[in-house]
């Protein structure tokens, strides 16, 4: 009954971002950065049911609010629709999850090396995004990666692309100019990454 639960008022949640996102968005634009903490609020909703895409959302809130401010609503808008998904699945879906997950011998071996290097593998597809947020949340929320390590690895990996989403969307409006050295910028930061990151895995090796 608890899951059934949850899962409804998910998908009547869902269901209003569908019908009313676009108006909330301009509500947003047209003077909503007054209500920075009913901002955040709709951040989350955004993210966690992804209507939009969750970049124009960093966008616009960049443009509306500042590159800083609209940062770290951004951020936080993000990072906190991150865990209540996680949340949602761990204390509502685990016990499914987890015959899912070591029923399978080969999974099972993936899973175990995923928990040993739960933070660091979090950390990263959160700063090069190349695996969909939806199924890091969940994949995470199955395993035995604990709620404090998943928390902070998502949120410290998110910072990057919700800062670079909110500088855009703020450069857009005042100096179109300036993006292609963002870009220039940001591509170079996420090749310093990769390349620590293979050091890295050759230590792992050694050892």
């Amino acid at each position: 009954m608890k899951k059934l639960i949850i899962l409804i008022g998910y998908i009547i949640i869902g269901f209003l971002i569908y019908q009313y996102g676009d108006s909330l968005l301009q509500w947003i634009r047209a003077g909503g950065t007054d209500y920075a903490f009913l901002t955040i609020i709709l951040a989350t909703l955004f993210s966690l049911f992804p209507i939009i895409p969750y970049p124009i959302i960093g966008g616009v809130l960049g443009a509306a609010y500042g590159p800083f401010i609209g940062s770290i609503i951004t951020w936080i808008g993000s990072s906190l629709a991150s865990i209540v998904m996680f949340s949602f699945v761990r204390y509502g879906y685990r016990g499914w999850g987890k015959k899912w997950l070591y029923h399978n011998d080969y999974v099972a071996k993936l899973t175990g090396l995923f928990e040993r290097n739960a933070f660091m593998t979090i950390f990263l597809t959160r700063l090069i995004p190349i695996i969909p947020s939806i199924i890091v949340n969940i994949y995470s929320a199955l395993s035995k990666v604990s709620f404090v390590r998943y928390t902070i690895a998502s949120s410290l990996g998110k910072m990057p692309s919700m800062i670079l989403f909110a500088v855009v969307g703020n450069t857009i409006v005042n100096e179109p100019k300036d993006l292609l050295l963002i870009a220039v910028f940001y591509g170079t930061f996420l090749a310093v990454v990769y390349f620590f990151f293979r050091l890295f895995k050759r230590r792992e090796q050694i050892r």
